[in-house]
């Protein structure tokens, strides 16, 4: 049987997804006022969630775009962080908000804080749309969380499988 006759357990819907953006957004405007945000998308998982929240943040915001692997394309992570494309702006004048789409293993996210912390940013936070915390290798906790889910392979709103399913507009999982 090939994946994409698998049957598909929703655990997030649009609806619930768009209304806990919109609770982040407002949440996040509160927390910048009067500060210079500089957003910083952890590509590729999390362009769509990223694009979403700034929309929803009402400030003016930077936004930047980081690549980073470590998972190649199976559903385990390598425990090596890679970055492919890093930003080229001078972090200093900003309060830095890194945002991704999962917070598993925390080993990506806690990588990419010690890299741009070395950058001297006024301040630097996470905001996550998933965490995973029964996955964790770290005691790293996202400060802003969408949704704690299971220890489930999920796929959609951004996240993929085999480079595939990112476009789906909710959070489902494979079912046997």
């Amino acid at each position: 049987m090939s994946i994409e006759n698998k049957r598909r357990e929703i655990l997030l819907s649009k609806e619930a997804i768009e209304n806990r953006v919109s609770e982040l957004g407002a949440e996040l405007t509160k927390a910048y006022e009067n500060k210079q945000l500089l957003v910083i998308s952890l590509l590729k998982g999390s362009f769509i969630f990223t694009a979403d929240l700034v929309r929803k943040i009402d400030l003016p915001v930077r936004i930047e775009f980081m690549t980073t692997s470590s998972y190649d394309h199976g559903e385990e992570t390598t425990g090596k962080l890679k970055v492919v494309q890093d930003i080229n702006v001078d972090l200093e004048a900003y309060d830095v908000l890194v945002v991704d789409d999962i917070t598993d293993s925390a080993l990506t996210m806690t990588g990419v804080i010690d890299i741009l912390s070395q950058r001297n940013p006024k301040s630097i936070k996470s905001c996550v749309l998933l965490d995973k915390p029964s996955r964790r290798k770290t005691t790293y906790q996202p400060d802003y969380v969408g949704f704690e889910i299971p220890d489930k392979f999920i796929v959609g709103y951004g996240l993929n499988y085999g480079d595939y399913f990112r476009n789906i507009d909710h959070v489902f999982a494979f079912v046997d």
